[in-house]
């Protein structure tokens, strides 16, 4: 329908201007580090889309597409790359699990949630998102194996933009990765992953799978990063620039676009008040990132041990009277 085409570039859309908001914040020191989606939209917001308020998800730490599809406030995604908490959002009031830095990791705890929801009867879907490196991990194996032997209802959702760093995909796995699934009998499947509408429909019909009882999908969405792989990150390095000109005739935001102008489903008015909605979520992200409070630094001795410890309680101390001296170095000051 003309409105969810139109939703779908928007969401694609809104998420590139957070994303290249966070990477120029982070440039301004405002960050410590960020990990760019550029490239990936529609990946994202295709397989995003496709679930439901039930289903639940595990991410990396680079889904920042997935994230607004699920309601969560974008600035909440600032603030443990800006060291102010380790997460900001509760995963239960979106179902969307807290960002994972450990590599993989996550597709194993996506999978005893599965797990648990087959034996609780729900007919809830689970989906994992991991990187094509992460495909190379033990972790992302056990769960292949786990999800299969147990049916788990949980959707493995790889996202293929190439380059694990600076390693090509070429040189982590011999075959294609959505073939591995055969090995552990479940299904495989590549989808495009540039195009927001294949990644909705492939992710629809997994979820659908899922739900009926039928067990795990591995999908891949091949596609491409296009930018670093996070700001600490230099490209250049090691992949040729031919290679990144080439995708960026991709883009799956202006490839959705160029659809929608050649069809009369959006005119320049449609464009021009999106425009003026991503300058008006830049400033609010600009603004929320320098209000965001400092945690409190003695919170880190709580919640320790349930019953407090006196070990940790002269600790506490120790650094109570620690900062304080720097109090009493500022007043000498004045």
């Amino acid at each position: 329908p003309r409105a969810e085409l139109r939703g779908l570039y928007r969401d694609m859309a809104l998420t590139r201007r957070f994303d290249a908001e966070a990477t120029s914040l982070q440039r301004q020191g405002e960050l410590g580090l960020w990990a760019s989606l550029l490239g990936q939209e529609a990946a994202q917001i295709g397989s995003g889309r496709a679930l439901r308020d039930d289903d639940y998800v595990f991410p990396t730490y680079r889904e920042h597409g997935v994230a607004w599809c699920r309601g969560v406030d974008p600035t909440n995604l600032l603030g443990m790359f800006r060291g102010v908490n380790h997460g900001g959002w509760d995963p239960n009031d979106n179902n969307f699990h807290l960002y994972t830095i450990v590599i993989g990791s996550q597709v194993l705890h996506a999978t005893g949630y599965a797990m648990g929801v087959a034996k609780d009867g729900a007919d809830s879907a689970v989906i994992a998102y991991f990187g094509d490196g992460a495909s190379s991990q033990g972790d992302v194996a056990e769960a292949f194996t786990f999800a299969a032997v147990y049916n788990a209802p949980v959707i493995f959702f790889c996202q293929n933009n190439q380059w694990a760093i600076s390693e090509p995909t070429e040189r982590q796995s011999r075959v294609p990765i959505y073939q591995r699934a055969q090995g552990f009998g479940f299904p495989g499947v590549r989808v495009d992953g540039n195009d927001v509408l294949a990644c909705l429909a492939v992710t629809r019909a997994a979820v659908e799978r899922a739900r009926a009882g039928q067990g795990p999908m591995l999908v891949e969405a091949f596609t491409y990063r296009m930018g670093a792989h996070t700001t600490s990150d230099d490209p250049s390095r090691y992949r040729r620039d031919e290679e990144r000109v080439e995708w960026e005739a991709k883009d799956p935001i202006q490839r959705l676009r160029l659809h929608l102008e050649k069809t009369g489903l959006a005119d320049a008015d449609f464009f021009a008040a999106l425009d003026e909605e991503s300058e008006a979520m830049g400033k609010h992200v600009r603004e929320s990132i320098r209000t965001m409070k400092a945690p409190d630094s003695m919170a880190i001795f709580e919640n320790v041990y349930a019953d407090g410890h006196a070990l940790v309680d002269e600790e506490r101390a120790q650094y109570a009277e620690y900062a304080a001296s720097f109090a009493d170095t500022a007043e000498e000051g004045r």
